[in-house]
């Protein structure tokens, strides 16, 4: 049995010593400690509710914002050998922009309306990807990121901080990381079709089991309500594809992604840390499958097999430096606590949330100067836009009034 630290309790060998926020003056804001990932999780994680859907929507080339299914993709086998280069040429990709919360908002307002969900009883609203990204934090060691933060009616919203000279910089990546992009959407148009039943067409001059030229402005998004302790989130994200049918739930909901073949232990190791976003991408959502395609270096599958999501922690628990989910899930408890406990509500206020690899987060109050560059010259109370907030304003309004049209949801 390995020798105990000095410095730690038997609770804190089987706990984890428990997270503390430190205090700073209003100006310094607050800080939260990186999460000792050395120590052994025993006891229970927080509470995480199965996911279900309230709304979904549609992106249309145009990038147009659609309350249908009419971008619905379902699943169809890739094929072993496809080619992930072919098409590159004609790949229409959508420019990078600030992380706007604007088309989950337009979701949540549809849902508030036809009483599918209360405002008040929503704590979190955010991205799935801003939620992979505060969830898988414990094991990040390269990147990290930076959050607005919004407190308004006793919810919290979180929005991905991209600098104007970040957005550049993504859209002027190098060709060889552009490439391996790419070989990403067209697995998914190998692995996706536009009817249940693909069928082929001998006469056609593309590829077998081609599902059409890549536009990334063209996605399907599902918006869904769970619980993680006793935070009720709003959390909204794409969905590659469905299997046979979509029946309202995430049963049938695909997850398509790509890895490099494995040939050695170093790359087994190498796609089992993948698994953790992969896994949490696809579990905040309530994805029951992910399917992956290991291809070579110049973009030819050689092998695809399919994961039940549930079962990726099983595929690494009890290897050295393996990532656990109870970890990831109590980091997330204490980050929207942390978020809780030191926002402070005023009208229009923006706090700044930075994490930084092995350090932790620290959270700031924007001044006036940083608030305006978040609002970007657009019509927004710090980055809500304003028809949003106007609701907002109106719904409160009405609650103070002691208005009859509210709906008190249960459970």
């Amino acid at each position: 049995m390995p020798k105990r630290a000095l410095s730690q309790s038997p609770k804190e060998l089987v706990d984890g010593p428990p997270a503390k926020t430190r205090r700073l003056d209003p100006e310094s804001g607050a800080e939260l400690p990186f999460p000792n990932t050395k120590v052994t999780f025993l006891r229970p994680p927080p509470p995480f509710q199965k996911p279900m859907p309230i709304s979904s929507f549609s992106y249309d080339k145009s990038r147009a914002l659609r309350f249908d299914n009419s971008s619905m993709r379902y699943y169809a086998a890739p094929p072993i050998g496809a080619q992930l280069s072919y098409g590159y040429n004609r790949w229409v990709r959508r420019p990078e922009e600030k992380g706007r919360l604007d088309g989950l908002l337009t979701a949540f307002s549809r849902a508030k309306k036809d009483n599918k969900v209360n405002l008040a009883d929503v704590g979190v609203v955010s991205w799935r990807g801003v939620m992979t990204k505060i969830l898988t934090s414990p094991y990040e060691e390269r990147d990290g990121w930076e959050l607005n933060v919004m407190l308004e009616h006793g919810t919290l919203y979180l929005e991905e901080h991209t600098s104007d000279e970040k957005v550049e910089e993504k859209n002027n990546i190098e060709p060889r990381h552009r490439t391996q992009m790419y070989y990403g959407y067209a697995f998914e148009s190998y692995g996706t079709s536009d009817t249940p039943y693909r069928g082929q067409t001998s006469t056609s001059a593309e590829p077998p089991c081609w599902g059409g030229d890549v536009d990334t402005n063209v996605q399907w998004c599902s918006v869904v309500r769970t619980k993680l302790g006793d935070t009720r989130l709003l959390i909204g994200g794409e969905v590659d594809c469905v299997r046979e049918k979509y029946t309202g739930t995430t049963d049938s909901f695909v997850e398509l992604k790509t890895s490099m073949t494995i040939r050695s232990a170093q790359d087994n190791a190498r796609f089992e840390k993948k698994l953790l976003k992969f896994y949490f991408q696809s579990f905040l959502l309530g994805v029951p499958e992910i399917v992956v395609g290991f291809r070579t270096p110049r973009g030819e599958v050689k092998e695809v097999q399919s994961f039940k999501t549930t079962q990726l922690p099983r595929l690494v628990r009890g290897k050295a430096g393996a990532w656990d989910p109870s970890m990831c899930l109590d980091w997330g408890c204490q980050f929207i606590s942390f978020l809780k406990e030191s926002v402070v509500e005023e009208k229009g206020t923006v706090w700044r949330v930075k994490f930084v690899p092995g350090n932790g987060v620290r959270l700031v109050k924007l001044d006036e100067t940083l608030v305006e560059e978040v609002v970007g010259k657009e019509d927004r109370v710090g980055f809500l836009p304003r028809w949003y907030w106007d609701e907002l304003t109106e719904s409160a309004n009405v609650t103070e009034t002691g208005g009859s049209n509210l709906y008190i949801l249960n459970g």
